[in-house]
């Protein structure tokens, strides 16, 4: 990552995460407190419903209370019962039909009441009317007297039975009104004589919810008055009366808990929904209040967060594109420079401008650049010289192995007396010395196979009918250059050890070939051959401080010195030279000889080839 991203994303790592860290936190710890405080203050809307409610049950209450104390019930049922009308008085009549006159003027004058009416329970087959209602027929005696209802009202023994809309519509009639269901006895023998019926009208509980002070952000509030089954009592709005509120919901409710309040989808949209149970009756009042109506503020806030984090954002961008880029990109400059530096490229410069610590960097940098090619080509002319006088060491480590031997054959056949076979060896060792002593690394292969015979026979000479010799080489690769003094060691090598002791004659045979740009020049024999653990000592590219782990380091010492310095020297001239993929590769087995490749690039007429590949 450059200098320049990183900057960026310190910006954005240190100030802008942080923010939207911090804004999305607040943001969720205040989404998640809307629910907790709503919760709250619709309990407390709900309580004051269910307060109303009960206050417009209990005043009713109040109401057919003093109906029943003034006897204006029991005293309207014996008016009705012909049987009992002969026992009233005049003045009896007269209190009668006065009560009866003060209670329905309480009824009429009371704007809650709609309907009211007495079924006598002496007289199955009728009621009495004491508030009418038009299109409304009161259900008969003997229909209402075989419900459950009937029962709970006489259980009751006189406390007030409410029903709601919808729970009861063949007593109450399709029209959405609460009843008051109670039974009537004579204050006197406390004996029944009826159960009386009044209904209130749907206008006194719509002013209870139209008069509740609702806050702004629950405006889009519904009200409902739900009974333990779910039905739907009551709705203000008059939109969903009569249907059942697991229509709605996606899970069933449990109606019998006091209060609770969770988050739901309801009808479709996500919602707040807060449930109060009515004291005394199986009721609920409900408040369903959509989360998108709650949670606008949030939201709001929410849009208004984003917008200045992005105007940060994009002043961040700014600021990194137009005042960073003079500092990020004269680093860059640098840094490409440096990679330049990196892949080789040592005449790399960087420009040098301005007045600040970036010049100080660019000619810093500079100045380091020409003290490293100072001290480089310092390098290269002190390495040039090591190994020039190494490939001379080794050089000299070849030429005294080499004339010690052949020296030491001219003498034995001076001794001998043997004129002819002396004069030939010296012809042989004058060709050989007049190679050799040429100040060029490189010769032809021509030249190197010259040497070689000229080699071989004075070998020939000292070991003779011990081998014979076959020289395979194409002409096409005779042009080819090699490193003087590269097979006469190998080939000695062989004859040295490989022919040692044998009671056959030893078959040489030196051929060349090339392959995937490389020359191969192969040196075989059909001597005693090496085993394994003979052919660890070849690991010529082993370093000479590290022990082969065949063998401990007495027994590597003296096979060392048996291999000779002569097959060590062509393997170290040919890694110097053309590099550690190159050099000598050695198969053995006894009995079936030995066979050695000297692999090294085919260079042909002084034009140079590199390998591309390496023959094991």
């Amino acid at each position: 990552m450059n200098l320049r991203n990183k900057l960026f994303t310190a910006f954005l790592g240190l100030i802008i995460i942080p923010l939207l860290v911090l804004g999305l936190f607040t943001f969720f710890v205040t989404y998640n407190s809307i629910e907790k405080k709503y919760s709250q203050q619709a309990e407390y809307s709900l309580k004051a419903i269910s307060y109303s409610i009960l206050n417009v049950f209990d005043e009713m209450e109040n109401v057919t209370d003093s109906g029943i104390a003034s006897s204006v019930f029991t005293t309207a049922l014996k008016a009705d019962d012909p049987d009992s009308q002969d026992f009233i008085t005049n003045s009896e009549q007269l209190t009668l039909n006065a009560s009866q006159r003060n209670f329905r003027n309480l009824l009429y004058n009371h704007p809650a009441i709609s309907f009211a009416f007495l079924y006598n329970m002496n007289r199955e087959s009728s009621h009495v009317p004491l508030f009418t209602k038009e299109n409304f027929g009161a259900l008969p005696f003997t229909e209402f007297k075989q419900s459950h209802l009937y029962e709970e009202v006489i259980k009751l023994n006189g406390v007030p039975k409410w029903i709601a809309p919808h729970e009861y519509p063949e007593l109450s009639g399709m029209e959405p009104v609460f009843t008051q269901i109670r039974l009537v006895k004579n204050m006197e023998t406390f004996r029944k004589e009826g159960i009386l019926v009044v209904q209130i009208k749907r206008l006194e509980f719509e002013r209870i919810f139209r008069n509740l002070t609702i806050p702004n952000n629950l405006q889009d509030t519904s009200f409902l008055l739900v009974n333990d089954e779910g039905l739907i009592l009551f709705d203000p709005r008059e939109q969903n009366d009569g249907n059942n509120m697991n229509t709605f919901m996606k899970h069933d409710i449990d109606y019998q808990s006091e209060y609770q309040s969770f988050k739901s989808q309801f009808n479709g949209e996500e919602s707040v929904v807060s449930i109060h149970k009515l004291e005394g009756y199986p009721w609920s009042v409900v408040s369903v209040t959509k989360w998108d109506s709650l949670s606008q503020e949030v939201t709001s806030f929410a849009k208004w967060f984003i917008v200045i984090l992005g105007l940060c954002l994009i002043t961040a961008i700014a600021f990194n594109k137009f005042f960073m880029n003079r500092i990020t990109g004269t680093i860059a400059v640098i840094v490409r420079f440096m990679r330049r530096v990196e892949d080789g490229d040592l005449s790399a410069r960087v420009e040098e401008k301005g007045e600040d610590e970036l010049l100080l960097l660019s000619k810093g940098f500079n100045d380091l650049m020409n003290r490293i090619n100072r001290l480089f080509d310092q390098i290269r002319n002190e390495q040039r010289l090591k190994t020039e006088a190494h490939m001379r060491l080794l050089q000299a480590q070849i030429k005294p192995h080499f004339l010690f031997n052949t020296l030491e054959s001219i003498n034995v056949l001076a001794v001998q007396n043997e004129g002819r076979k002396v004069s030939e060896m010296v012809y042989r060792l004058a060709s050989i010395l007049r190679i050799s002593i040429q100040d060029k690394e490189e010769i032809t292969l021509e030249e190197e196979l010259k040497y070689l015979r000229s080699y071989l026979e004075i070998q020939k000479f000292r070991f003779e009918d011990v081998f014979d010799y076959e020289i395979d080489v194409p002409k096409e690769l005779l042009s080819c250059r090699i490193m003087k003094l590269t097979l006469q060691p190998l080939v000695e090598n062989s004859i040295q050890h490989g022919f040692e002791g044998i009671d056959y004659t030893g078959k040489l045979l030196i051929k060349a070939w090339s392959e995937r740009g490389n020359l191969i020049v192969s040196v075989e024999d059909n001597g005693l051959g090496m085993s394994s653990k003979q052919l660890s000592v070849f690991e010529y590219m082993m370093p000479e401080d590290k022990e082969s782990p065949l063998m401990d380091g007495k027994d590597l010492k003296l096979n060392q010195e048996r291999r000779g310095l002569g097959i060590r020297s062509v393997a170290d001239r040919i890694r110097i030279q053309y590099g550690d993929g190159y050099g000598l590769f050695i198969c053995s087995s006894q009995p079936g000889g030995t066979v050695i490749h000297c692999v090294i690039p085919n260079y042909d007429g002084g034009e140079g080839q590199r390998a591309k590949g390496i023959i094991g």
